[in-house]
C-alpha cells in the first residue's frame, strides 16, 4: 500500500522554535540515506532554529545537532 503525502505538513511548514516528529522522507534513496545519516530519521523530533537572511536555508535541530537544509529538501521531509 502506497501512502499519499500530498496534504501532509512538511519540515518547511514549521514555525520558528516549533517542534514536530518526522514521519517520512520523500527523496531518492541515495539522498534519503544521506539525510538519515545526518539525523533526520522517521520518529525523530525536529525543531526549526534560525534561517538565513533570505529565509533559505533554514537550520533545524535534530538529535543534538544543528543542520541547514534548503527549502526544496525540507519540503520533502513529512511530519506527523
Amino acid at each position: 500500500m502506497q501512502v499519499s503525502f500530498k496534504n501532509c505538513r512538511t519540515l518547511h511548514d514549521l514555525k520558528p522554535a516549533e517542534t514536530a516528529i518526522l514521519a517520512a522522507i520523500d527523496l531518492p534513496e541515495d539522498f534519503a540515506q544521506r539525510i538519515m545519516q545526518m539525523g533526520f530519521v522517521p520518529g525523530m523530533e525536529v525543531t526549526l532554529g534560525a534561517s538565513a537572511p533570505g529565509g533559505d536555508p533554514r537550520v533545524y535541530q535534530v538529535d543534538g545537532a544543528e543542520i541547514a537544509l534548503r527549502a526544496d529538501t525540507a519540503r520533502r521531509l513529512r511530519l506527523r
